[in-house]
């Protein structure tokens, strides 16, 4: 059985604790190096840890990002230069941005598999919006996240409202231009989407679409507990698929049901 050296970026944080004890876990994974600024210099289930991804990458099959969006595109380019294959749970990347990470990936030929979310029922939830999009008219994507997130939209709501507009732009109503008001009122617009982010005590991360016809409406909801361990499955799924991709998939859903 070929065992797989990971690197976790992120280690010592909410979702980076329970990975690692994951990663310790199976079979098939080894814990290589971990990335922590605040334990750098230290050990994390035995292996070193380093204030930075670009020095943690020595002997390192795959690294997985679970840190801060300030740091995760520099941590994604230092891994792919080195050949690396890359893992992104870090939300708050723009579409620009992963371009960029997918034209460098394809240049190296190395694999990134990238998700606002890697929660199982969240790939779910993608995935069947996807297919809603293709014949319901029109939708609006609110995006619940705790009050103390810093980033918005969520890395989860980004990126489902940028992959419903590769399939098709929603019908509007009344254009924003043309809004008598304040148009913020009307949420922000990523890819054609309108996008309204709420900042509450209480969530952690929840996303709904609501779809509209006349006479009709769907409405599909993912909402994450306040344990990480619903990331942890996905995550493992896109690091053992990761090193037979080359450049950037985007989403879950596409490992769980094929591309779309």
């Amino acid at each position: 059985m070929s065992v797989l050296n990971v690197c976790i970026a992120g280690a010592t944080g909410w979702t980076g604790q329970a990975l690692v004890r994951a990663v310790q876990e199976a079979d098939d994974l080894t814990l290589r190096s971990a990335v922590s600024r605040s334990a750098a210099g230290g050990e994390i289930g035995g292996a070193p840890v380093h204030a930075s991804a670009a020095d943690a990458l020595d002997g390192v099959d795959v690294l997985v990002d679970y840190t801060d969006v300030t740091v995760v595109k520099a941590n994604a380019l230092a891994a792919i230069e080195a050949g690396v294959a890359v893992v992104i749970g870090t939300s708050g990347l723009t579409a620009a941005d992963f371009d960029e990470i997918d034209a460098a990936a394809r240049e190296r030929s190395v694999g990134v598999v990238a998700s606002g979310n890697f929660s199982l029922t969240a790939a779910m939830c993608q995935a069947g919006a996807l297919l809603a999009a293709r014949h319901l008219p029109s939708w609006e994507v609110i995006d619940y996240a705790s009050a103390a997130k810093p980033d918005v939209p969520s890395g989860t709501a980004r990126e489902l409202a940028e992959r419903l507009g590769a399939v098709r732009r929603p019908e509007a109503g009344v254009p924003i231009e043309d809004l008598h008001g304040p148009q913020e009122a009307r949420g922000a617009t990523v890819g054609g989407t309108q996008i309204h982010s709420v900042r509450l005590p209480s969530f952690v991360v929840s996303t709904e679409v609501v779809f509209a016809a006349p006479g009709e409406r769907l409405a599909i909801r993912q909402d994450a507990g306040e344990s990480p361990a619903p990331y942890v499955a996905g995550t493992l799924l896109a690091v053992r698929s990761v090193v037979g991709l080359t450049g950037l998939t985007r989403g879950l859903d596409r490992l769980l049901v094929g591309s779309s």
